[in-house]
């Protein structure tokens, strides 16, 4: 047999791709998996196959919601419009982060042209914010937080100056948004340090992934982070907040066989005429506590 007319050498092809490829059967459980969705998910082929997608693994996530498995399903509307869909969002990361990607479904016929199954590829979507975790100058220059990986506070404060001399001169809206972690001692004293390290370090990732490239994400105490959201105005400061709080709060780690996680409390403010460092960091910090004091009131009447 001529070598291209041997299925498997296609096989092979795909599987050497650097672009995801799944193939699911009607029931949406995984029968193909690739070497690329394994390097991009984390999950290798014996962890998935005959999984169904929803078993977070395929677990995707637009911009807004971490509700994706009904009609807004990409698997769903490929299967119900018979024609490729092509979406951005986030998928389930087997370290427990959302990476972006970018996807396409596509039904997938037999010679009749009968549905049988979908084909979904998947591929990094953009590169994230930030100084590279392994640039040992931005390390010695004392600009990265040691954890995280993240910038460091005064690295954010960098910034945030730089933000507001430019909406000064030129008027280019921003907005912070400050995220802290709840109850993080008690989980240090459940978990211990170690889980603590890669929680937050998970958390960190997954904030990192969750913003656009130019924003600014950094580390900004033991249990805060702060978003620099680069023109972003005051009326879509909530919604990209309300986004980034989700994916956070879907974050999780396996830790001795069960899956943890942190919840965060946010706040946020947009930059206003006359504004300094401290001012803004001020009603962000405001808007936090009293995010905190509802959570602490609502905790109290369950």
């Amino acid at each position: 047999m001529p070598a291209f007319q041997d299925p498997h050498i296609y096989r092979e092809i795909l599987d050497h791709l650097q672009v995801g490829v799944s193939v699911l059967d009607m029931q949406r459980n995984i029968v193909f998996w690739s070497e690329g969705a394994e390097r991009i998910t984390g999950y290798s082929r014996i962890d998935v196959l005959g999984h169904s997608c929803i078993d977070s693994i395929l677990l995707h996530c637009n911009q807004v919601s971490c509700e994706m498995c009904v009609e807004k399903c990409p698997i769903h509307a490929a299967l119900h419009d018979g024609r490729p869909v092509e979406g951005n969002g986030f998928i389930h990361h087997r370290a427990g982060h959302r990476p972006p990607v970018r996807t396409w479904t596509i039904p997938l016929r037999d010679e009749h042209g009968s549905i049988i199954g979908i084909i979904q590829t998947f591929e990094d979507e953009f590169a994230v914010t930030g100084p590279n975790p392994n640039d040992e100058s931005m390390r010695e220059r004392g600009c990265v937080d040691d954890l995280t990986g993240l910038p460091n506070q005064a690295m954010m404060q960098s910034h945030l100056r730089e933000a507001l001399g430019t909406f000064a001169e030129l008027h280019i809206p921003f907005g912070i948004i400050f995220l802290e972690t709840r109850d993080l001692p008690k989980f240090l004293s459940h978990y211990g340090r170690e889980a603590g390290s890669f929680m937050l370090r998970t958390l960190a990732r997954t904030l990192r992934q969750t913003v656009w490239p130019t924003d600014f994400v950094g580390r900004w105490g033991e249990e805060q982070f702060l978003v620099i959201l680069a023109g972003c105005r005051e009326p879509e400061l909530n919604t990209v907040k309300d986004r980034v709080v989700k994916m956070m709060a879907s974050a999780t780690i396996k830790w001795w066989g069960q899956e943890v996680s942190l919840a965060l409390a946010s706040g946020l403010a947009s930059a206003r005429e006359g504004d300094s460092v401290e001012s803004i960091l001020q009603r962000a910090m405001q808007a936090l506590a009293e995010e905190t004091g509802r959570q602490n009131a609502d905790r109290e009447r369950t």
